[in-house]
């Protein structure tokens, strides 16, 4: 791994750390018939109050705050801020994230409710989307597997104690597996981001140099360099030679300033701070499908992590039905009629 992206790892966990002094953080949708949303949040921290540019989701005046303080038997301080408030629906939570000023702000998320008649039971969804970062990454079911895609977006308490239980030989492969594969998408994303970048800058100025294989072959080149000269990388880059063995000496020469913004632009993509934080869903009726993780209760709960976003829109959405006892009602009746007219007809004939 070359020096300037161990920089670039090394500023966006710094970023991470310093930039959003964030307090731990669970959001709770419940989800009503109607389309209104019943939105809770719970932040702990531990040590001084909250700062409220520091919460990962919209919060302001107009929601019913409290406060409390939490000491344990060793003394440790753990202030818990709650807060909820209820959205007529999707759009008044839409207008609070546009108009969000936390650290999360910079994010486009959104939300969307369905409701579906189908005769015998009444279908709802809802759904919670954070749009992805960069717009040339590569899927990253390109990379991993379902089982390994599963284990990928499952929330962090679930693989720590696979990893520390009984069975950790077995999931440690795993784990092992999706480290390695991670890092190869990251870093194929970032480039594909520049590729992607630098062509929008170039335009139509290279001709037929701009075609899908030959992106790829630039993709593949600028790879190669990042593995074969991690040491001298920024100063390989600087000269000039590392650009020219990547799409060739005359359109490095050509193009080397726009180049050079394309790189500026994707590290200011994946330098944007973000705040890690949970969110759950009580949907309305008997939940019946979900992309998340389901407990005994029917609460759904999912990770929100930078990575998932990264190329990829990251949805969490939830389905739900509820009877409709009128319709069981009425079917009934009509058959009861239509047996008890049947029958009539038979004896009448008979």
């Amino acid at each position: 791994m070359n020096q300037k992206i161990i920089k670039l790892v090394v500023s966006i966990i710094l970023v991470m750390i310093f930039s959003c002094d964030e307090p731990e953080t669970v959001v709770t949708n419940i989800i009503h018939p109607d389309g209104s949303v019943t939105r809770k949040i719970e932040m702990r921290r531990e040590g001084g109050d909250f700062d409220i540019n520091n919460i990962q989701v919209p919060l302001d005046s107009t929601w019913v705050i409290s406060e409390s303080l939490e000491i344990s038997d060793k003394g440790d301080t753990t202030w818990v801020k709650m807060a909820e408030k209820l959205f007529k629906n999707t759009d008044e939570l839409n207008l609070a994230y546009k108009t969000d000023t936390g650290c999360n702000s910079h994010l486009k998320r959104h939300a969307e409710f369905q409701k579906n008649f189908r005769w015998f039971n009444t279908i709802y969804r809802f759904s919670e989307t954070v749009e992805k970062k960069l717009r040339f990454g590569y899927p990253l079911s390109d990379f991993m597997n379902k089982e390994e895609l599963l284990w990928y977006y499952s929330p962090e308490n679930y693989t720590v104690s696979k990893m520390n239980g009984p069975d950790s030989l077995i999931y440690k492969p795993i784990s092992d597996s999706i480290e390695k594969k991670e890092e190869e998408w990251f870093f194929r994303s970032l480039v594909a981001e520049w590729a992607g970048e630098f062509r929008e800058r170039t335009g139509k100025q290279t001709g037929e140099s701009l075609s899908a294989d030959t992106i790829k072959k630039w993709e593949d080149n600028f790879m190669r360099m990042i593995k074969t000269h991690d040491k001298d990388f920024d100063s390989l880059w600087k000269s000039g030679f590392i650009l020219s063995e990547v799409i060739g000496s005359q359109t490095a020469v050509t193009f080397k300033t726009e180049a050079d913004s394309a790189i500026s632009v994707v590290e200011d993509k994946i330098l944007a701070q973000f705040a890690a934080y949970s969110v759950k869903a009580f949907m309305p009726g008997k939940l019946i499908s979900s992309n998340g993780f389901a407990d005994s209760s029917n609460t759904v709960l999912w990770p929100v992590s930078d990575d998932f976003f990264l190329t990829e829109n990251y949805e969490m959405w939830a389905e739900s039905k509820v009877p409709n006892i009128w319709a069981w009602i009425v079917s009934g009746v009509f058959v009861v009629f239509v047996i008890t007219g049947l029958i009539l007809r038979k004896n009448k004939g008979g």
